[in-house]
């Protein structure tokens, strides 16, 4: 009797142990819960609390697929997840090892590979970037004869250089190699010199893209081969590479590529030769080794990937907030390094402190993935008190409705866009707003007045102006798209 009520008593004390185990929840667990259910929009209605919204609701209500997160804090790689389908014709989920096009976020890492040649004495940041060049030269012209194309004006985008940024090529399309790009007879004009080199900033893959053919020209190797020994393996980044087309042993586990729909992009994704502007294939937890990189190296780490005397100049701001490679910030006294990444099917955003262990990486697959990056980049930063991004505060204001009647009608463009050359959205009240819809792409956008002609909408963050002065009235969405009212 005495083995047999021992027998009960230990198993009644596993039982209870293990439902013990069962209830009890992993702390990280519980933060990435409250963060899932935390997303936050663009702004806040001064008075009101913060509308928290949920990541797969609004994955769905933009039409994305898949998403991949990693946060750093602390100095190290907090938590990292994936959501979602990484390829529907698969049924592969999002796991945290999927790779990502990186787009433009390929930028900082390719520059990562041109400063080590600067740290061995092979390449000088303000040398004519033609000495190092060979088989193609940046075409020497008016504007290249008192001030030239130097690697720390190619890094920071002060080069003077055109092309702006890259389509890809399909499956099916001819993959040119770099000089071919560089001439413009690939599907992207040719890149050349068209101002005086130092004297703007203007973003350019081109020059990126001229840096990579200088990369390759004094290295002797290939841009993926360089950067994977020189870079990617030495940060710990296993599951990243430059190589375009996708090298077969990456092929395992990817990401395909969604149009702003949600549907699949034909052929799974793009190709891009333009390795050193948009090659890059990551995940956001081999990004955050970028970042754990870059900090410890500013920590004083002496055997990093770069020197500090190199990292600190990498950190030094040049015009429009710009480093050797990334975009620069400052958050109460500290430096901020970000980039944004956006390929065809593919948006991205990486932000984070140089001088404390705080970061977070978002990676989508799809066009519409923006602005729910925005969100949970906003959800985390706020979570954590990162203050890397947050949301902004607005006042309304009430207007009479005839005040917003008077705004109401259909407005056209003043251009074509996406091949409709008129391009109309119909604009009416609803209540104390003003509705808008499109009827060329079936978006509809809910706006509220800040001003008697000043709108915004409060999920999106769009800003809308109506010039009710203006013959025909007019209105300017986003600063940028100018509509008239049509009679």
């Amino acid at each position: 009797m005495k083995s047999l009520s021992y027998l009960i008593t230990l198993l009644c004390f596993l039982l209870f142990s293990c439902g013990n185990q069962e209830t009890q929840t992993d702390p990280i667990q519980n933060e990435i819960s409250a963060i899932e259910n935390g997303l936050i929009p663009p702004f806040v209605v001064k008075g009101d609390s913060i509308q928290k919204m949920n990541i797969y609701e609004r994955m769905e209500h933009y039409h994305v697929p898949g998403v991949s997160i990693a946060v750093v804090k602390d100095g190290k790689l907090h938590w990292a997840k994936g959501y979602g389908i990484a390829n529907t014709k698969s049924g592969d989920s999002v796991t945290t090892e999927t790779i990502f096009q990186a787009g433009s976020i390929s930028k900082p890492l390719a520059a990562l590979g041109a400063l080590k040649l600067v740290q061995e004495g092979k390449m000088e940041l303000n040398e004519d970037i033609n000495t190092y060049l060979q088989g193609w030269k940046v075409p020497e012209n008016q504007f290249t004869e008192t001030e030239k194309v130097t690697l720390e004006r190619l890094l920071t985008h002060t080069a003077g250089m055109t092309v702006h940024g890259f389509p890809g090529y399909t499956q099916t399309d001819t993959f040119p190699d770099i000089i071919t790009v560089l001439e413009g007879k690939g599907n992207t004009p040719a890149i050349f010199v068209d101002t005086i080199p130092g004297s703007i900033w203007r973003y350019s893959g081109g020059g990126y893209t001229v840096m990579e053919k200088a990369v390759e020209d004094v290295s002797g190797q290939p841009l993926d081969v360089f950067l994977a020994e020189n870079v990617l393996k030495p940060i710990g980044m296993n599951h990243s590479t430059f190589g375009q087309p996708l090298p077969q042993n990456y092929q395992v586990n990817f990401s395909a590529a969604y149009d702003n729909e949600g549907k699949l992009i034909d052929g799974l994704y793009h190709n891009y030769p333009e390795q050193a502007a948009a090659g890059l294939w990551t995940t956001p937890s081999d990004l955050a080794k970028y970042y754990l990189e870059i900090q410890a190296i500013r920590a004083s780490k002496t055997d990093g990937v770069l020197s500090k005397v190199i990292v600190d100049q990498m950190l030094t701001e040049h015009k429009n907030h710009w480093g050797l490679g990334p975009a620069l910030g400052e958050r109460d006294g500290k430096v901020v390094f970000a980039h944004g990444g956006k390929n065809a099917g593919f948006s991205n955003d990486m932000m984070g402190y140089a001088d404390q262990g705080d970061a977070i990486i978002v990676m989508t697959s799809a066009d519409q993935g923006v602005r729910l990056m925005s969100e949970i980049l906003r959800g985390i930063s706020h979570y954590y008190k990162m203050n890397l991004r947050n949301a902004g505060e607005i006042e309304l204001v009430d207007l009479s409705q005839e005040q917003l009647k008077q705004l109401a009608g259909s407005y056209q463009l003043d251009r074509p866009l996406n091949g409709i050359e008129s391009y109309v959205v119909e604009v009416s009240v609803k209540g104390k707003h003003i509705f808008v819809y499109d009827p060329n792409n079936g978006d509809e956008n809910l706006l509220s007045p800040t001003s008697e002609t000043d709108f915004v909408d409060l999920t999106t963050g769009d800003r809308v102006k109506f010039q009710p002065s203006e013959n025909p009235v007019g209105m300017l969405w986003g600063g940028s798209f100018q509509f008239y009212k049509e009679d």
